[in-house]
C-alpha cells in the first residue's frame, strides 16, 4: 500500500506553510524591535534592490535551477503535442486566467492585483517535480517542461509582464499611473534574479556531471544544495517582513482577499490541463506532469521580480509572498485529486504500476 502523499514529503516541504507563518512572525517581530532595519537594509543596492535581499533572491533561485535537467528538451523536440500543449497552458492560458481572476477580485487593489499577475507569468520550475512524482507522474517529461519553462522565462517575461501590467490594462481605459514602469525595469529584473542564477545552475550541472557523473550529481550533490532555496526563501521573507510588517497588521483582510484568486487558479489550471491532456490521448503520466506544471507556480521568480521592480516594500511584493503559502496545501491536495483521477480514469495505468 502507497504511503499516504504528506509522509512522502520531506519535512521541509511537509511544513512550508508552516516555516512562512514562522518566518513572517520572525520578521514582524524585528522591524518592531528595530524600527530602523528598513534604511539601514536599503543602504547599499544593486539594480535598486537591497544587497541583502538581493542575496536572499539569488540564493533562493540558484538550487532550484540547478536541478533542471536542460539536455533534456532535445529528447522530447519531435513531440510537437506534448510541447505545443504545456506552452498553450505555460504561457496563453495561465497569464490570462491569473490576468482575468486578478481584476476580478482585486478591482480596487491594483498593488496586489499586479503581484498575482507576476505570479501568473511566473512558470513552475521548482516545485512541480514533486508534486509530479508524488502524482505518480513522469518524472523524464517533467523535466522537460520545466526545462521549457526556464528558457521561455528569460525568453517572454519582461514582455509578457509589461503587456499585463501596462500595455492590457491601458486597452481597456483603466489607470495605469501606478505602473510608471518599463519593459527594461521587468527585463533587467529578469536579466539579475533569474538569468544570473539560470546561468549558474546550468553551468553547474554542465560542469559537475561531465567532471562526476550524473548519478553523483543527482544523488549527492542536489540533497545537499536543495534544501537551501527553501532557507533563501525563508531569509527573504524575514527581512521582506521586517520592513513592511506594520502594514500587514493593518490590512488583513487585503491579504484574504489575495488569497481567494490565487487558490481559484490553481484549480481551474489543474482541472483544465487534466480534462484537456486526457481528451488529447495522453497517458496518466505525462496527464499528471502537464497539469502539474500548468497548475504550478514560480514564485520564487515573481517575488524577485517584484522586489526588484516595485520595491521590497510594495503591494506587489507582499501579494507575492503570499503564493507559496497558498500554493503548496493546495498543490498537495490536487496530488490526492490526481490520484483518484488515475484510478478513475486510468486504471490501466493502476494496474502497470502496481505490477512493476
Amino acid at each position: 500500500m502507497a504511503s499516504p502523499v504528506l509522509t512522502r514529503l520531506s519535512t521541509l516541504d511537509r511544513y512550508l506553510p508552516l516555516w512562512i507563518f514562522a518566518s513572517m512572525a520572525l520578521g514582524l517581530g524585528l522591524g518592531r524591535a528595530w524600527p530602523g532595519l528598513g534604511a539601514a537594509l536599503d543602504a547599499v543596492q544593486v539594480a535598486g534592490v537591497s544587497v541583502p535581499i538581493a542575496i536572499g533572491l539569488l540564493w533562493m533561485m540558484y538550487p532550484v535551477l540547478a536541478k533542471v535537467r536542460y539536455e533534456s528538451i532535445g529528447r522530447h523536440a519531435a513531440d510537437t503535442k506534448l510541447l505545443g500543449t504545456s506552452l498553450f497552458f505555460n504561457w496563453v492560458l495561465g497569464p490570462l486566467v491569473m490576468f482575468a481572476l486578478a481584476w476580478l477580485f482585486l478591482p480596487d487593489l491594483p498593488e496586489y492585483r499586479n503581484g498575482l499577475i507576476l505570479i501568473g507569468l511566473a512558470r513552475c520550475i521548482a516545485m512541480v517535480l514533486i508534486w509530479n512524482t508524488l502524482a505518480c507522474g513522469s518524472n523524464e517529461i517533467a523535466a522537460v517542461l520545466v526545462a521549457l519553462n526556464s528558457v521561455f522565462q528569460i525568453l517572454t517575461y519582461s514582455l509578457l509582464g509589461y503587456l499585463f501590467l501596462v500595455t492590457v490594462p491601458g486597452w481597456m481605459g483603466a489607470e495605469t499611473a501606478a505602473l510608471d514602469i518599463s519593459m527594461g525595469d521587468i527585463a533587467k529584473s529578469v536579466g539579475i534574479f533569474l538569468g544570473v542564477p539560470l546561468f549558474a545552475g546550468w553551468y553547474t550541472r554542465r560542469s559537475l556531471v561531465k567532471r562526476r557523473g550524473e548519478a553523483w550529481y543527482e544523488g549527492t550533490f542536489l540533497p545537499r544544495i536543495g534544501p537551501t532555496a527553501l532557507i533563501g526563501l525563508l531569509y527573504t521573507i524575514v527581512l521582506m517582513f521586517a520592513m513592511q510588517g506594520n502594514r500587514i497588521i493593518e490590512t488583513p483582510w487585503d491579504v484574504a482577499r489575495v488569497a481567494v484568486p490565487l487558490t481559484l487558479y490553481f484549480l481551474v489550471m489543474f482541472g483544465l490541463a487534466f480534462w484537456s491532456a486526457k481528451r488529447l490521448g495522453f497517458d496518466y503520466p505525462t496527464t499528471a506532469s502537464l497539469s502539474f506544471t500548468a497548475a504550478g507556480n514560480n514564485f520564487e521568480l515573481a517575488i524577485a521580480v517584484a522586489i526588484g521592480t516595485f520595491g521590497i516594500t510594495s503591494g506587489e511584493a507582499l501579494a507575492a509572498v503570499v503564493g507559496p503559502l497558498i500554493e503548496v496545501p493546495v498543490l498537495v491536495a490536487l496530488v490526492y485529486v490526481s490520484l483518484w483521477a488515475q484510478r478513475r480514469y486510468f486504471p490501466e495505468s493502476v494496474s502497470a504500476s502496481s505490477g512493476a
